[in-house]
């Protein structure tokens, strides 16, 4: 693969992911009670649990987004 191609597929999935997260940090906001509604049919937690869970995973895919995501795309369109 040429640096091209990379820096094309680490751009693509920055921007997938970064939208993806948008998208569901955003649902989080606006319909937390819907969200905690469907998936307590799935888990029995309390809401309090559940809202420190959200959170947790948000942050969790707010580092990994950027550590596999933007810091090589980043660091490709600098050497290019």
């Amino acid at each position: 693969m040429d640096i091209q191609t990379l820096t094309s597929f680490f751009g693509w999935c920055s921007v997938i992911n970064g939208g993806l997260f948008a998208f569901i940090a955003f649902f989080m906001m606006l319909a937390p009670d819907f969200a905690y509604k469907v998936q307590s049919q799935f888990f029995k937690l309390e809401r309090d649990y559940f809202d420190k869970v959200i959170y947790a995973f948000l942050a969790a895919w707010k580092i990994l987004f950027g550590f596999f995501n933007l810091v090589p795309y980043i660091a490709l369109k600098l050497i290019t």
